[in-house]
C-alpha cells in the first residue's frame, strides 16, 4: 500500500520496470539460442547454406502443392513468390541426378538448389515482425526447432533413421513446378487468379 501511495506521490520519479537487452530480440540471438545458426550481416541478416543445412528452392504457388500433400519436410520458408524447403547439408549436389533418375531430364522445371557457399535471407523469428517491408519478406511456415537438422529430408542410407526422404520431397516438388508451369501457361490473360483454379489429376 505505501509503495503504491509513494509511486503515485507528485514529485516522486516511477522507475520503469527492466527490459530485456535489445541484442535478447534480435534474430541473431533467436537463431543462436533455437537452431544454434550463426547469421550473416544485419540489414538483412543471412543464413549460410552447406553447412547446417541446404536448401530446395521452388515457385511459392508450387510449393503450396508440396505442403498440401502428405510429405514429411523439414522447416519451410517462403520470400516473395519463392518456397525454400531445408533439407540435409549435401543435398543440393544430389539434386541434378535426382531429376533425372526421376525422369525429369529435359522438362524445364523452376527448381534449384543452394548448397556450400549460397546465402538466403533469414527469416523473421516467430513472432517477430520482418525487420524490413513485410511485403514480400522472409518468413517461416514451419519454424526450425533445436535439433532440427537430424530430420531434414536426405537421401536414405544405411545408419540414418527414419527422417524424411529426399526422394519423395524432389518427386513432389518437381510434379508440381511442372503442373504449376502448365497452370500458368494455360490461364487466361489478364486473370492472374486463374493460375490457381485449374485442376489436375
Amino acid at each position: 500500500m505505501a509503495l503504491i501511495a509513494a509511486q503515485n506521490a507528485p514529485g516522486l520519479a516511477v522507475v520503469p520496470p527492466p527490459r530485456l537487452a535489445p541484442e535478447a530480440d534480435s534474430p541473431a540471438a533467436w537463431y543462436a539460442r533455437v537452431p544454434g545458426w550463426g547469421v550473416v550481416g544485419t540489414a538483412p541478416p543471412r543464413l549460410a547454406t552447406g553447412t547446417a543445412f541446404d536448401v530446395l528452392e521452388l515457385p511459392a504457388d508450387a510449393g503450396t502443392r508440396v505442403l498440401r500433400r502428405r510429405i514429411a519436410t523439414g522447416p519451410v520458408a517462403v520470400e516473395g513468390h519463392r518456397m525454400r524447403f531445408l533439407v540435409a547439408p549435401g543435398s543440393a549436389e544430389e539434386l541434378d541426378g535426382l531429376l533425372d533418375w526421376l525422369e525429369w531430364r529435359g522438362v524445364e522445371l523452376d527448381l534449384t538448389a543452394l548448397g556450400a557457399g549460397g546465402l538466403i535471407t533469414a527469416p523473421a523469428p516467430p513472432g517477430q515482425p520482418a525487420a524490413h517491408d513485410p511485403r514480400g519478406a522472409a518468413v517461416w511456415l514451419r519454424p526450425p526447432e533445436q535439433g532440427c537438422e537430424a530430420s531434414l529430408p536426405a537421401l536414405p542410407g544405411r545408419g540414418q533413421g527414419a527422417g524424411p526422404d529426399l526422394v519423395r520431397l524432389v518427386a513432389a516438388a518437381a510434379t508440381e513446378c511442372h503442373r504449376a508451369r502448365l497452370r500458368r501457361r494455360t490461364a487466361p490473360a489478364g486473370r492472374p487468379g486463374a493460375v490457381g483454379q485449374a485442376r489436375f489429376s
